[in-house]
């Protein structure tokens, strides 16, 4: 198997020659067909999240087949799955036997700290590969497996508000304003000061309204969510939420927040953060996208120029989300 691998923090991927990997107990191999390239890949990459063991495979939106399967696994070879961000939950800590398997006391983690799909082949955890046979493009369907499931489980957390501010119109922003649209909500998306293609983007899925992260929306939001990685959003986005409007911050990084008068805060305004996902959330996601026609916005890349599809993300250099093609 061929795969692109991390081995210094701050270096390029590199390419590698492995052997083939075998599942183990619970374990499926697959064959990647598609891999989408995530914000978070880039905090990886460049060390942002801390304590993950080098080298690595990144990638954690993943589409394949199964084309093994480990003692104990019901899966079938040859049917297509997802595997996503979180990748394995212990299922006794006390965050577990409650149902929150997002907030686990010792999760593995796609791509960080266990191989992801940066790859022609990945072994994955079966209970963390999810059917997708309703979803028959692979390079559509990888960008739900985390922009997806974050945007819906940021919505869940967001509330039933009619007016939705979106900061940060990428990947899982463009998902879920199609979400909203088919919900009959309004979407308010905010970008980079003059990124007239991703304003274009929103306006075309339907948005109400569109435009710079530093203005103003012309109603008061019932809650906004934050996908853009930036701390300073955090208090414009309490200023332009209405009274008892919530702020969720849906990335697993992000700049520290500047200090802000309490008083934006004050009226019962709160601020939440969306860790991880659980297998509900997942089921619950990948059944409504199909009936919401929810599509995704995709530049593809050879798997040899990961790193290229990574440097593009990161001086936003497309709408919507790169996938790795094998």
């Amino acid at each position: 198997m061929g795969a692109m691998v991390l081995r210094r923090i701050g270096e390029p991927l590199a390419w590698e020659e492995r052997p083939l990997p075998q599942p183990g107990p619970g374990e499926v191999r697959l064959r990647v067909e598609a891999c989408a390239v995530c914000r978070t890949d880039l905090h990886v990459v460049d060390g942002e999240l801390p304590g993950g063991p080098l080298p690595i495979v990144p990638g954690h939106e993943i589409v394949g087949r199964i084309e093994a399967a480990g003692p104990g696994v019901a899966l079938i070879p040859g049917s297509r799955v997802g595997v996503p961000w979180l990748g394995h939950s212990c299922g006794h800590c006390p965050y577990c036997a409650e149902g929150r398997e997002n907030l686990c006391d010792a999760p593995q983690f796609t791509g960080f700290t266990r191989d992801g799909g940066f790859a022609t082949h990945v072994v994955a955890d079966a209970g963390y590969a999810f059917p997708l046979e309703s979803l028959i493009d692979p390079v559509a369907a990888a960008p739900l497996m985390c922009a997806g499931l974050i945007g819906w489980r940021s919505l869940k957390m967001a509330g039933e508000g009619r007016r939705i501010g979106l900061y940060g119109f990428g990947a899982a922003a463009h998902l879920l304003a199609q979400v909203l649209r088919w919900q009959g909500r309004e979407v308010y998306a905010f970008t980079r000061a003059g990124d007239g293609a991703a304003q274009a983007l929103a306006r075309q899925l339907g948005a109400a309204w569109a435009g710079g992260s530093d203005q103003m929306p012309p109603e008061p939001l019932d809650a906004a969510i934050l996908f853009a990685p930036v701390g300073a959003l955090v208090p414009l986005a309490l200023r332009a939420v209405r009274k008892g409007g919530r702020v969720v911050c849906g990335g697993i990084h992000m700049s520290d927040i500047p200090s802000f008068p309490y008083s934006i805060l004050w009226e019962e305004r709160q601020i939440l953060s969306v860790a991880n996902l659980t297998r509900a959330d997942a089921a619950e996601f990948l059944a409504l996208a199909p009936r919401a026609g929810v599509r995704a916005e995709t530049t593809t890349y050879p798997l040899a120029r990961a790193n290229e599809a990574l440097d593009d993300l990161r001086h936003g250099r497309f709408q919507g989300a790169a996938v790795l093609v094998p």
